[in-house]
């Protein structure tokens, strides 16, 4: 029976029978129901006359189904063979009810249809937002900030303020910890427009980017589902030097979203500034939510902070500051490097700017309204700007505020008017009771149907850290709403397997819609181990679940490219070839034979010597030696992830004399090859007594004298390394601090949940002392001379 008024209507007797049943003292009799027995069906439809099955008995078959479950479960007796159905998900209330049904999932079609309407019951209001960015140099706020937040007559609705460069001190930087938060956090507090009564919404803080949002006190009881998220796109695309911070908000019926980010600096670093834009926006998934959102799921984006776009081209310095005096700054802005970026597409495609007729924010001599006269002698540029994505949104004003003499930038501000959906609740309720009456009849009249392009998906050759993508198109075949997702297969706690993801994994397709989702393979750090040692293949099988129908089953595949990176040392040591010039299956001996507790009956003991280090790390340390030790910001300034690839090719195809790419391309590569260890140069097994014996060197150096030689090996060649860096700090900058916060995971990682090997750790990740300790530790060792 399909669900309907008559589906409801035989239920409800059902129910009434069963409450009278239920007074009776005698065991009630069920003998009625064998009619409805698919299997008496079918015999009674091919009695003596042979004849064929009628509609009747089609029509009565998933009728047995219903009827089970809308018996109580106290009366729904194992003896009653004919009342047992596999098929059954429903609750009896619930069919009653409506509430569940083997069409598609109810509350996601009403969501879906009551969104393609929503202009017929939402009004809009208008609101002012005040957006402002200031570079502040790692400066305190050595002045009032009301010439910058209150300069308008009337107080905003929102404030967005976005801080960059809050603290420039290695504390900051290494431990995310600064008193300039609550220092700053005061000064706009005490700055905020005097007309108005505001309620801080949220702060969020990376390093040395910081962003408040305060809402006026009369519209607070309209906000909900606020949630804030960062992104650290330094080295190793991590460190929160650089990056994006974001706070989100639903106001009413609209979802807001605001982002603060600081990008790569430099005038030649245009593309770096570019990829810095593309990380935040695909790495900035707000978790909190359900489900979650990304930046571009929201009705309104807006986004500011020091974005870094200089003016491009040979232009005399000169001319530029005379451009300047004569506020012709359209000749200018043909230069911006933003601007040409953004028409062609690079960055912040669907964003809009005002139109700037002020001075540039950037670069002035502190306290003054001089231009840059350092020994750099940098060129004035359009670095801090304001931005803003989606509808109603309408503007007002765009400007800097060169009063505050404080740092090297000037703030700017934008003030926006935007319009926020109200619900009329009257006119909501109407539209819902359509909708229901539309979603009622296709229930009744429709079953979910289906079909992808394709069941077998291959990926070929795979390489470790280079995702690989395919689209597989969903289309929706039938004629009623489906909802799909993927689940996980019995046993299994994630639908797929940890190098695969899809995107999206769940969602809602109207009849002759089609759903485009996106396959991706990435086999990093955590899964390239088990890969390289045959424990782990690229193979999975999808489910793909529609809701009230069936599951289809889609295979993904790949040819795995074994990679140097995600090895042990044990394996490294004994490879005197190229690892692509290892067969695979000697390559899994070895790593397997690395770890007896996982195959205890491989024994791959090899007659060969082994190598005191493996080859790729000396490749690496020798060609920064050669090339890097004298260079400014090594380790600190992030490689580029092409040729960071390329150096990865270069060590698993070859014995190269020299490496691809920049110095510091290949300072990042050395980091990934550690942290990609299948255990860290110092072992799960001794993580806890290192971190407990940090306090003293004697203790230090018996946790070193604890290690396996190949560990030893390794770690003495990386300790000698780091303090002939040290002996360059002059030119490179470099200190010991910067070093072992640097290298400090990398050599010393807490064990994975339910590691075999691993003993229990008292630290938590996410508490700060872990990070000094695992510093303490390598800090003896640059200090101290391990061979005394």
């Amino acid at each position: 029976m399909l669900p309907g008024f008559k589906a409801n209507k035989f239920v409800d007797e059902v129910v009434k029978a069963s409450e009278v049943a239920n007074k009776k003292r005698a065991p009630p009799n069920f003998s009625w129901l064998e009619v409805y027995n698919p299997q008496l069906v079918w015999e009674s439809a091919t009695g003596s006359d042979s004849e064929q099955p009628t509609s009747a008995a089609t029509e009565l078959q998933p009728s047995s189904q219903n009827c089970h479950d809308a018996i109580p479960a106290h009366l729904n007796h194992k003896s009653d063979s004919e009342l047992s159905s596999p098929d059954v998900t429903a609750h009896r209330s619930s069919i009653a009810t409506g509430g569940a049904t083997p069409i598609a999932a109810r509350e996601s079609v009403v969501r879906y249809q009551m969104a393609l309407r929503e202009t017929a019951y939402t009004d809009l209001r208008q609101i002012s937002i005040f957006l402002g960015t200031y570079n502040v140099n790692g400066q305190p706020p050595l002045s009032g900030l009301a010439d910058w937040l209150s300069v308008d007559k009337d107080p905003p609705d929102i404030y967005a303020i976005g801080f960059q460069e809050l603290d420039l001190s290695k504390e900051a930087f290494l431990f995310n910890e600064t008193p300039r938060e609550e220092e700053w956090l005061r000064a706009v507090i005490r700055g905020l427009h005097p007309k108005g009564k505001y309620r801080k919404v949220k702060l969020v803080r990376l390093v040395g980017m910081m962003l408040i949002v305060f809402i006026q006190e009369k519209h607070w009881a309209y906000v909900r589902g606020v949630a804030s998220e960062f992104v650290g796109t330094g080295l190793m695309g991590k460190m929160g030097n650089k990056g994006g911070v974001a706070i989100r908000l639903d106001l009413h019926n609209s979802s807001l979203c605001f982002v603060n980010s600081h990008l790569a600096a430099h005038t030649e670093e245009v593309e770096r500034r570019n990829q810095d834009y593309l990380d935040i926006c695909n790495r900035l998934v707000f978790s909190t939510t359900f489900p979650s959102k990304s930046i571009k799921d929201h009705d309104q984006v807006f986004w500011i902070g020091d974005l870094n776009y200089r003016l491009s081209g040979d232009l005399d310095l000169l001319r530029v500051k005379d451009l300047l005096d004569q506020s012709n700054y359209q000749a200018l802005l043909q230069y911006d490097q933003f601007r040409a970026q953004h028409v062609a597409r690079k960055i912040f495609v669907g964003y809009q700017e005002g139109p700037i007729q002020f001075r540039p924010s950037y670069k002035y001599d502190p306290g003054t309204d001089n231009w840059d006269t350092s020994e750099k002698n940098r060129a004035p540029a359009w670095c801090d700007r304001c931005l803003w994505k989606g509808d109603n949104v309408q503007f007002k004003e765009y400007r800097s505020h060169p009063g505050l003499r404080m740092s090297d930038h000037k703030p700017v501000s934008c003030l926006l008017e935007c319009g926020v959906k109200i619900i009329d609740t009257v006119r909501y309720r109407r539209i819902y009771e359509e909708v229901m009456k539309k979603l009622d009849k296709l229930e009744n009249e429709f079953l979910p149907q289906v079909s992808v392009d394709s069941t077998e998906i291959n990926f070929g050759n795979v390489a470790f850290n280079e995702g690989a993508t395919k689209i597989l198109t969903v289309a929706n075949t039938g004629q009623v709403p489906v909802q799909y997702e993927f689940i996980k297969k019995h046993r299994d706690s994630k639908y797929c397997k940890p190098w695969l993801a899809c995107e999206p994994y769940t969602g809602f397709l109207m009849p002759g819609d089609n759903s485009y989702i996106t396959l991706e393979i990435l086999v990093d750090k955590r899964t390239a181990w088990s890969l390289n040692s045959g424990l782990d293949e690229l193979y999975d099988i999808l489910v793909l679940h529609l809701d009230g129908g069936k599951d289809i089953f889609i295979t993904v595949s790949g040819n795995y490219q074994k990679s140097c990176f995600g090895c042990s040392i044990e394996a490294l040591i004994q490879m005197h070839q190229p690892i692509a010039q290892v067969a695979p299956e000697t390559v899994c001996q070895l790593e397997k034979a690395a770890y007896p507790s996982i195959d205890p009956g491989n024994d791959s003991d090899s007659k060969q010597p082994v190598l005191a280090v493996p080859k790729e790390l000396w490749f690496l340390l020798d060609e920064l030696y050669r090339r890097g030790m004298d260079t400014p910001g090594l380790f600190e300034q992030p490689g580029l992830s092409s040729e960071i690839a390329a150096i990865r090719r270069t060590l698993d195809d070859s014995l190269p004399d020299t490496l691809p790419g920049s110095v510091h391309s290949v300072a990042e590569s050395l980091l990934i090859f550690l942290e990609t260890l299948k255990e860290p140069i110092i072992p799960f097994a001794l993580t806890q007594k290192a971190l407990d014996g940090c306090g003293a060197f004697p203790s230090c150096k018996t946790v070193y004298s604890c290690l396996p030689l190949s560990h030893q090996h390794v770690f003495k060649h990386i300790i000698s390394f780091l303090k002939e860096v040290l002996l360059h700090s002059s030119k490179n900058g470099l200190d010991a601090k910067t070093l072992v916060a640097l290298f400090g995971s990398a050599l010393i990682r807490l064990p994975p949940p339910n590691y075999p090997l691993g003993p229990s750790i008292s630290l938590s990740p996410n508490q700060p002392h872990l990070d000094r300790k695992r510093c303490m530790f390598i800090h003896h060792f640059l200090v101290n001379d391990l061979d005394d």
